[in-house]
């Protein structure tokens, strides 16, 4: 399998989690718990509203990933996003995640995987010179 195949697999994939995690996680609150988060640390008053703000960004997200333009400055804000986000959530509300303070560990893997994809096998191929 070639890179660029590979390259668009992992895209896709990549793409597929921002999507579920935005719009059926939390648009349409099928894990509550992503609600709990928000209210724990933005507070309760608006964390539906808030909630749904961040899905439909995240899936905002998977569209644009999918669409490729500047797909070096959208992976460093995907990288940027889940580091920040995960900081936030394993020092402030570490008993709402799934996995607990082990979350951080899936978030460096997804983190390295996005860098992996995106600055070592989105490479352009050499035009040879005439």
């Amino acid at each position: 399998m070639t890179n660029r195949k590979i390259y668009k697999i992992l895209t896709y994939c990549i793409a597929i989690i921002w999507a579920v995690n935005g719009l059926f996680c939390k648009v349409l609150n099928l894990v509550p718990r992503h609600e709990q988060i928000v209210s724990a640390i933005l507070g309760s008053k608006y964390s539906r509203a808030l909630t749904i703000l961040i899905g439909l960004s995240e899936f905002m997200m998977a569209i644009w990933i999918i669409i490729g333009i500047k797909s070096k400055l959208n992976a460093i804000t995907q990288i940027v996003i889940i580091t920040t986000m995960n900081t936030i959530e394993f020092v402030m509300v570490p008993d709402l995640l799934l996995w607990g303070k082990l979350n951080s560990l899936f978030a460096f893997l997804l983190i390295s995987i996005i860098y992996f994809n995106e600055f070592k096998l989105n490479k352009k191929p050499i035009q040879p010179t005439q």
